[in-house]
């Protein structure tokens, strides 16, 4: 046992669930067999802050593939937070690697990652340091993208995110921040001062904080998402203004958005920068991760203590992230200055007549519209001729079309 916690925080009482899945976990030594369940994995470094590591591979995981870390909450697992969060659908759908840490009750009684305590949020020590080698492993064992590695959490969990994005910056192209607090609200304030009150800080302040934790670093900094609840009486919502100020900061960008949307279960979504970071409040939701159970392409997850049926914040994640199956490195997406109404286009009907070279766009699902090569219809928009449904219809998703013949379009190129 490398030690027991004296004092639990409220944090640690009442944050993340207790929704646990019946997944295998089998342990290993070397690399872990090539299939698609979570499977434990032992010897991927010198674990200074005795964390265990899970892995999950879906069949068919190309070489130079992308990867999620994934950070449970208190009293949440690996397996729970897999399963429950619906991170392994888009897993399995889009071909990439999910790296699941998993805490235990000999570091922190109620399986809290310490975001709290000194010797585990800085470069090179304690579950930070062990974090940081799981994805040194992954990365090496499995052969993955370095370039194309994210990382989310809840609470707890999302805290440690904000933790291996201020130390650990060059690992990861970009975060998500869901139900935290900002890189060091504590230390040095009380994790109760963090959660009920939340921790007021210039902007400067906070990216201060940030650039403290890898002096001299001079590399691209990670994007970032934060969700929160309006509802949140575990952590408070003050804590995502924080947090905005935080990495908007540590990216350069005003804490004036360009951009807003409104999407699904009464979320706001604001953009700063150049999609630098993204903040999404959802209405009347409390603590816990944003899931939004159904077969849809933009629906994921099932519906638990701390997992919370109002948004696939998944799906958004991981688009976010450029891991829909574009193959790139994670890229600015267009932001908007209003939401725009145009007036829908009609559907042809004609038959598509081949063409001999074929004309690609990849564009804003809104930009799409406005230039006549898909229409919209009831939020998603659709690709004119094919009638291929291409995502939700706005400036935040964006899709490439092939125009197969006058007025054809169709999806990929």
């Amino acid at each position: 046992m490398r030690r027991s916690t004296t004092s639990l925080t409220r944090l640690a009482g009442a944050v993340a669930g207790a929704a646990l899945a019946a997944a295998a976990l089998v342990a290993v030594v070397a690399a872990p067999a090539r299939a698609a369940t979570l499977t434990q994995v032992t010897g991927f470094g010198a674990n200074p802050g005795n964390l265990t590591m899970y892995a999950y591979r879906p069949d068919g995981l190309p070489a130079n593939a992308p990867a999620v870390v994934l950070l449970h909450g208190c009293t949440q697992n690996a397996a729970g937070y897999v399963a429950n969060s619906g991170w392994q659908k888009y897993a399995d759908q889009w071909k990439f690697a999910l790296i699941v840490p998993q805490q235990s009750s000999a570091n922190q009684a109620l399986t809290c990652f310490n975001w709290f305590t000194e010797g585990d949020i800085a470069r090179g020590q304690g579950e930070a340091a062990s974090i940081a080698q799981m994805v040194g492993y992954a990365k090496t064992t499995y052969g993955l993208d370095g370039s194309r590695i994210a990382i989310s959490g809840l609470s707890a969990g999302g805290a440690m995110v904000s933790v291996m994005l201020a130390a650990y910056p060059e690992l990861f192209a970009a975060g998500s921040v869901i139900a935290g607090v900002p890189y060091r609200c504590s230390p040095p304030a009380s994790t109760s001062v963090c959660q009920y009150s939340g921790v007021d800080k210039t902007p400067t302040a906070w990216g201060d904080l940030v650039r403290a934790a890898y002096p001299g670093y001079a590399g691209r900094r990670p994007r970032v998402a934060i969700w929160h609840g309006t509802a949140d009486s575990t952590v408070v919502p003050a804590n995502a203004v924080e947090s905005r100020d935080q990495w908007t900061n540590v990216l350069g960008v005003a804490q004036t958005p360009t951009g807003t949307a409104s999407l699904p279960a009464g979320t706001a979504l604001e953009v700063y920068g150049d999609d630098a970071v993204r903040l999404y409040r959802v209405a009347g939701m409390g603590h816990g991760t944003p899931v939004d159970p159904g077969s849809g392409a933009d629906q994921c997850g099932t519906a638990a203590a701390y997992f919370l049926d109002t948004i696939c914040s998944t799906y958004r994640d991981a688009v976010f992230f450029g891991l829909d199956g574009g193959g790139a490195s994670p890229g600015p997406t267009p932001t908007a200055t209003a939401s725009p109404t145009p007036t829908p286009t009609a559907s042809p009907t004609a038959s598509p007549t081949p063409t001999a070279s074929p004309t690609c766009v990849t564009a804003s699902n809104y930009a799409h519209v406005a230039a006549g090569r898909a229409y919209q219809s009831g939020g998603y928009a659709y690709a004119l001729g094919s009638n291929q449904r291409m995502g939700l219809y706005n400036v935040f998703y964006t899709s490439t079309l092939k125009q197969t013949a006058p007025g054809y379009w169709v999806l990929g190129c």
